[in-house]
């Protein structure tokens, strides 16, 4: 029987298993591994754990014993049905305070579920976003713990030590709620990061077909934009990545194929706003530019037949054009995160979740793909005011794009003069004009839902929650539709 002296257990040696398995034991843990391909085991204690006090597993039995009291087991496989089946093969070498550990990118309401059924047979579970890639994973990663808050106690020196740290050495990980709330606040994470991406490439497409900026003159642009308010991972890596040359000194990115992949969490985030009714447009249309990508040989047949304006264009002041495609990113990006804060929030109140928005601003700080600048302003808006209905009405933000949205309009609009499509940009511009409008165009819409299905309708001269009927044609009856949805 193994001696029971490892803090924490790890099944799934893939890339991210490997690197956090490595961080914790720089951090002082001793983590035992395990793998469903055995060899793998041998294979990295041999060579990437070599010299570590990392030890090697050949059975979940054998894991189990080496683990000391609570055992800690984390699962760094691919979700879905793996995880339940993984949980199902662990069970049975577990005891009563035992804690499972879901660090995949898991729907949240598998999370949901588990942390229920786990807790009937007396086992903890705690389902938990990690984020930063195979870097942050080896240097500190972005955490979101979420589940059985018995757990937290027991997993969370090791979580906050691994973890990404802010400037005052805060780290990038905090409790974030029951149930599946961190797997929520990961997928939104994961959602957000959809959005700044597509957010950055159209801002490329605009300087490239438009101004015709070759990838060298894009570098010296995006340089520049990471110096100030755009400070942000993803800014910087597009900066590296116009200056990579292929092996012919041609720019690697004009040869690589314009079709983009996708794992599925941008879409559960759209899903679960149009569940809860929030409007997350702008990811929700990342997750379609996506898509249309993917049809390639189709858009390439389509290019043939169907025509626009002429993609490049004289541009007199080109340092301007450039500011403008700058500020519409910036005010967009705004945008984004108010967008996904409206998600949070909602989801908050139907789980009935605390999550506290300002921390998860810190989470996101720091080790994790959407790390910028930008979130210690979102962070401070929160620490303000807690229960701030929306990050367009504080001041901070209120202010810049108030100032910006000029530019944002220019740049759209450029964008639809010269056929360079904008979809996150002109999505984001068409919200932040819905949100700021004290009347929409829904008062024809109720009519017309009145008019053909008597589906009733609120007037402005009569109090909320007050509805009416119009026989609008003479003809119809006096009964109403019985369902009503605001």
């Amino acid at each position: 029987m193994p001696e029971a002296v490892c803090d924490i257990g790890l099944i799934g040696l893939a890339v991210m298993g490997q690197n956090l398995v490595l961080n914790m034991n720089d951090h002082g843990f001793k983590v035992a591994v395990f793998n469903r391909t055995v060899s793998k085991v041998d294979d990295f204690i041999a060579n990437e754990a070599k010299g570590t006090r990392v030890v090697g597993a050949h059975s979940i039995e054998e894991l189990a014993g080496m683990l000391k009291r609570p055992r800690r087991i984390m699962l760094m496989v691919k979700a879905g049905d793996t995880v339940d089946q993984m949980i199902d093969q662990i069970l049975p070498h577990l005891e009563a305070g035992d804690i499972i550990i879901d660090g995949g990118n898991s729907l949240y309401t598998d999370s949901n579920r588990r942390t229920k059924t786990l807790a009937d047979k007396g086992i903890l579970f705690i389902g938990t976003g990690v984020s930063g890639g195979e870097e942050g994973a080896r240097r500190g990663p972005s955490i979101m713990p979420g589940g059985n808050p018995k757990a937290w106690p027991h997993v969370k020196p090791i979580f906050q030590a691994i973890a990404a740290k802010v400037e005052d050495g805060t780290p990038c990980c905090d409790w974030v709620g029951e149930d599946g709330a961190g797997h929520f606040v990961k997928m939104v994470h994961n959602g957000i990061e959809y959005g700044d991406m597509q957010l950055i490439c159209e801002a490329y497409d605009l300087l490239h077909r438009g101004l015709g900026l070759t990838a060298d003159e894009l570098h010296e642009v995006f340089a520049e934009w990471n110096k100030g308010e755009l400070d942000s991972y993803l800014i910087e890596i597009s900066r590296d990545i116009f200056a990579k040359k292929d092996e012919d000194g041609e720019p690697l990115v004009d040869k690589i194929l314009d079709t983009a992949g996708q794992k599925g969490t941008g879409k559960w985030t759209v899903i679960s706003a149009l569940d809860t009714g929030q409007p997350v447009t702008l990811i929700g249309e990342s997750v379609f530019a996506r898509c249309l990508s993917a049809l390639k040989e189709e858009r390439v047949a389509a290019s043939l037949v169907l025509k626009g304006p002429k993609a490049v264009v004289k541009i007199a002041d080109r340092a301007k054009f450039i500011e403008d495609v700058r500020r519409a990113l910036f005010c967009s990006k705004i945008i984004s995160y108010a967008q996904g804060y409206m998600l949070l929030r909602a989801a908050a109140t139907e789980n009935k979740w605390n999550l506290n928005m300002g921390g998860i601003a810190l989470m996101w700080r720091g080790g994790c793909i959407i790390r910028s600048q930008f979130l210690g302003k979102i962070k401070d808006a929160f620490k303000k005011n807690p229960k701030l209905e929306n990050l367009l009405l504080n001041k901070y933000f209120s202010k810049l794009i108030n100032k910006y949205h000029p530019s944002w309009r220019k740049a759209v609009i450029s964008g639809i003069k010269i056929g360079v499509p904008t979809p996150a940009f002109s999505t984001a511009l068409a919200f932040f004009d819905g949100y700021r409008s004290n009347r929409l165009p829904a008062n024809l819409l109720q009519a017309q839902r009145d008019y053909f299905g008597a589906h009733t309708y609120e007037r402005v001269d009569q109090p909320r929650g007050q509805f009416f009927h119009t026989n609008w044609t003479g003809h119809g009856g006096r009964v109403s539709s019985t369902t009503y949805t605001v």
